[in-house]
């Protein structure tokens, strides 16, 4: 092999790996994907696609050794290849957002109307943890929390909160999160708890950056 065939054959196998990666649908399923493994059926519901088109972004992640895949009888599961491709995702939202004005003023403007404080950062998060002045809320689906979540954190998902409220501690900070920066669930759970009167902020970091910085994850 020559040094042009090399570079040649390097270079393709790398952009074949970054045209997987160009589609909004497979960055949202990967998104999804990153909170744990999901069948066809939920993540056609999850991305408001077909179950055609589905299949079709999840064949191409899988050709492209992004995802894998197992059975459940008739069910076909899907799940990351591994952590580096949670951080190439995440990576890619600290290019985007340090490269597109329009995008960092497209999520400080959808946090404002939403009454969302500024968002609090996981030291910060930790400090009010060991105080026990907060509570911490993952309005993520069930399943997603039973697979991993903050220490201490109350699993509340979106679809129950307004039927849980009455169980939140008045007069604590309420701190909720769900899947990370792109997530609209923590955002809109602040709105809603905002409203009733309780002092309520989001983390956009989610449970992969937590593990990451090598902090401790919990799982039932």
């Amino acid at each position: 092999m020559t040094g042009r065939e090399f570079k040649d054959f390097t270079f393709q196998q790398l952009a074949n790996i970054a045209t997987a990666f160009a589609s909004p649908k497979r960055l949202e399923i990967l998104d999804l994907l990153s909170q744990g493994e999901k069948d066809v059926d939920s993540l056609t519901k999850e991305t408001n696609m077909n179950f055609a088109n589905t299949s079709r972004h999840l064949q191409i992640l899988k050709n492209a050794k992004i995802v894998q895949s197992r059975k459940e009888g008739i069910r076909v599961i899907y799940f990351l290849a591994s952590d580096e491709v949670i951080k190439y995702w995440k990576s890619l939202q600290t290019l985007a957002e340090q490269s597109a004005a329009e995008l960092r003023e497209v999520i400080k403007s959808f946090l404002e109307e939403r009454s969302v404080l500024e968002p609090i950062s996981m030291k910060e998060l930790q400090s009010k943890i060991k105080k026990d002045e907060i509570t911490i809320i993952d309005v993520r689906p069930k399943e997603e929390y039973i697979n991993g979540h903050l220490p201490g954190a109350v699993s509340v998902p979106m679809s129950e909160l307004k039927s849980k409220i009455k169980n939140l501690p008045a007069g604590k900070e309420i701190i909720a999160y769900c899947r990370g920066k792109y997530c609209v669930m923590a955002p809109e759970a602040a709105k809603i708890l905002t409203g009733k009167g309780f002092k309520t902020t989001i983390m956009q970091d989610d449970v992969n950056s937590w593990r990451f910085a090598g902090l401790k994850i919990e799982t039932n």
